[in-house]
């Protein structure tokens, strides 16, 4: 631990490598960022205020980067890239089980700051946590999964085999939401695939999203260069994005955001030529025919709609219910709703967090009194506390609204009635975005027969939106992005290479 310095009168030690113990005695921490196996201070020493949600007080002191930070970064990742290029599938898969093992160890840790810097529910802080340290163990795996393949030829003599090499550097553009979770999945496959990383994370959880992974990959043994993480402070993205964009060693942009976010990206990235992988978000729509248990599907409902306060790309938007069990179900989704624990993240019974900040919580509103202005009736929530917004149920809300047809990132979900099935896939379908959607029947068979013509990336037939599987094909289409989680990503983040030789001499026609 280096030298303690006082300021604004706490006591605030360095954190370098984010030793970050002692969460109940420590008021404020220091970090610095990440670059080339290196703690750094920012350009000019510039630090900014990292906020908690729920108290609204300094949860740490963050290095606020700028563009010759992010420079320091790429050139460390570039440097780094040949040797960790050529390094085994055993020595990747050793690193990345060691990471699984560290996570592991700091489970309790790792809650408390998610729950401090993101309103994380202590519930969803493990399963974070545990979904990370086993796609961690899967991946282990994936460094085998890198495979050519020998061609056929037409010519004598000739050999001819297509190779996947990884890219180079990879810029990986991390989330506040599902901090953990989802910052670690912009950073495995493109190292198992040989890649070196420089993962600039969202200012509303620079810690959680990006310097834990820092930490890990420290602790585990990463070579320097490998993994690097620059912070900036809100509103500081601009100089940053331009080194990213106009660097030449950074082959490709990865991004786990909003879609006006990632249409800048493609925007610069074009200009360019840098690739880019875009996992957005989503105005998921769950149908509901009136075959199915009312209960279960109730149960599944406030799940897909109301989990981590409606801040996941895969939270349900749209309810979808056959006419006949509409009056029945909107009843039970509405006591169910009222029911829901909210308040402090950190107590273990708290279902309802807080949102991530005061702008969150003004669009949120926003967009409720839009669709109460337009005709719209709230059948539970519509107020706030604070930055925690009680789960909201709309009804009867015009297409013209925007909650209606935008993903708007809060606990507010529509449900509307419909008569027959091809209503219900046409309204499913009128969304521009096309993240994840569920289909909830008795038939499972009917649910198969419908899924292929729901327009989304991840169709679950009854199974809520938020659903994945560390080795299935999860990503979006449409206003959703593009490219694909887990083994299958692979290939985003590697090169085809045509190889072929002869072993004999070719004739030539001149």
């Amino acid at each position: 631990m280096a030298a303690q310095c006082r300021q604004d009168s706490f006591v605030m030690p360095v954190v370098q490598g984010g030793t970050s113990k002692n969460l109940k005695t420590m008021e404020i921490k220091k970090y610095q960022y990440y670059a080339g196996g290196v703690w750094r201070d920012a350009e000019g020493g510039r630090t900014f205020d990292d906020l908690e949600p729920y108290s609204g007080k300094v949860y740490a002191k963050v290095a606020a980067a700028g563009r010759e930070d992010m420079k320091i970064a790429v050139a460390a990742a570039a440097e780094a890239y040949p040797a960790w290029a050529a390094t085994t599938p055993a020595q990747r898969a050793e690193l990345l089980l060691k990471a699984a093992a560290i996570i592991r160890r700091r489970k309790a840790e790792i809650s408390v700051i998610l729950a401090k810097e993101t309103g994380s529910t202590i519930l969803f802080s493990l399963l974070q946590q545990e979904g990370l340290a086993q796609t961690l163990e899967a991946a282990a795996g994936w460094v085998y999964h890198i495979r050519g393949e020998v061609l056929q030829t037409d010519i004598p003599g000739s050999f001819s085999m297509n190779y996947r090499r990884p890219l180079g550097v990879v810029a990986s553009l991390t989330p506040w939401n599902g901090a953990v979770i989802l910052s670690w999945r912009t950073v495995i496959s493109p190292i198992v695939a040989g890649n070196t990383v420089v993962v600039k994370p969202s200012e509303y959880a620079p810690v959680s999203a990006g310097l834990l992974i820092a930490e890990i990959a420290e602790e585990a043994g990463f070579p320097k260069g490998v993994i690097n993480v620059v912070t900036h402070a809100p509103g500081e993205a601009g100089p940053i994005s331009d080194e990213i964009f106009d660097n030449p060693n950074v082959r490709i942009v990865n991004l786990i955001g909003g879609v006006n976010t990632a249409k800048y990206i493609a925007e610069r990235a074009g200009k360019t030529l840098k690739r880019t992988v875009l996992e957005l978000g989503g105005y998921n729509p769950m149908i509901i025919l009136d075959d199915v248990d009312v209960d279960y599907v109730v149960q599944a409902a406030t799940f897909g709609a109301f989990f981590h306060q409606g801040q996941f790309c895969m939270n349900t938007r749209k309810i979808i219910v056959q006419r006949k069990i509409y009056k029945e179900f909107l009843e039970k989704f509405i006591a169910r709703t009222n029911s829901l624990p909210f308040g402090d993240p950190e107590d273990h019974k708290t279902i309802i967090g807080p949102l991530i900040n005061q702008g969150a919580v003004d669009m949120v509103d926003k967009r409720v009194k839009d669709a109460v202005s337009k005709g719209g009736k709230i059948q539970a929530g519509g107020y706030h506390e604070g930055l925690i917004y009680h789960p909201t149920i709309l009804t009867d809300v015009p297409y013209d609204a925007i909650v209606s047809n935008e993903e708007t990132f809060g606990p507010v979900v529509v449900v509307e009635p419909f008569d027959t099935v091809e209503e219900a896939i046409a309204v499913a379908n009128r969304t521009s975005y096309g993240l994840v959607s569920s289909i909830f029947t008795k038939d499972t068979y009917k649910g198969f027969e419908l899924a292929p013509r729901i327009l989304h990336g991840v169709v679950n037939v009854n199974s809520p939106t938020i659903n994945e599987e560390i080795h299935a094909a999860l990503g979006g289409v449409k206003d959703s992005g593009w490219g694909r989680t887990g083994p299958h990503s692979i290939d985003d983040f590697t090169d085809l290479i045509w190889i072929n030789s002869r072993s004999t001499p070719r004739p030539y026609p001149i």
